[in-house]
């Protein structure tokens, strides 16, 4: 793929990023389009704030993976990565692999956000979905073309959370769920040595 296609990808997952429309049937009633707004302008504005503070790489992943925590619905993002060897993990095992998965993710993209120093990200459209909010939003990188960012917004864990995002159209977790999924087959199905292993890489 080429190199600015993954830059584009890395964009804005501390995560990022995400399980289809579809993996969340029905959201809460209490979620309206100002919430999902708001989430994504916090999201940015705390990215931002990060990639502006000259802070070490590896202060600034840590504070990346706090974001993605703090904006994710990062349990079911999870899951949905795993695929479906997340029905056959023991409730430990979900566990596990949902905290190494979101320092991996945050590890793994959060090393590429020094290239977005000085863009911009602005909210531009809202639409309500079956699974909640579709907001869509245009980044502006210096040096690059203007392109759009996707994010999905939902409240059923209980909170105004993001669970998924497209760069391009390209989505971002379901990315990931065929990394993951390569991964756990080269470690033969083991996941524990998976859980071990993407520890080591977060």
């Amino acid at each position: 793929m080429p190199s600015n296609v993954l830059t584009r990808r890395t964009l804005l997952t501390t995560t990022s990023a995400l399980a289809g429309a579809a993996l969340l049937p029905g959201a809460g009633l209490a979620l309206t389009e100002n919430g999902a707004n708001n989430l994504v302008n916090a999201l940015v504005a705390d990215i931002n704030r990060v990639i502006a503070s000259g802070k070490s790489e590896a202060a600034m992943i840590r504070d990346f993976e706090n974001i993605f925590v703090k904006y994710a619905d990062v349990p079911i993002m999870a899951r949905y990565a795993l695929g479906a060897d997340a029905r056959a993990a023991s409730p430990a095992q979900m566990r596990g692999f949902t905290q190494a998965f979101q320092g991996y993710i945050a590890s793994k993209y959060g090393r590429r956000f020094r290239e977005f120093i000085g863009g911009t990200v602005v909210v531009k459209s809202t639409r309500q979905i079956k699974a909640g909010y579709e907001v869509r939003a245009v980044a502006d990188l210096q040096g690059q073309a203007p392109f759009e960012v996707t994010f999905l917004v939902s409240d059923k864990s209980g909170k105004d959370l993001f669970f998924n995002m497209f760069v391009e159209g390209v989505n971002l977790l379901l990315t990931e769920r065929t990394e993951i999924g390569a991964m756990l087959d080269r470690r033969k199905g083991n996941l524990d040595e998976l859980i071990s292993d993407l520890s080591k890489l977060g």
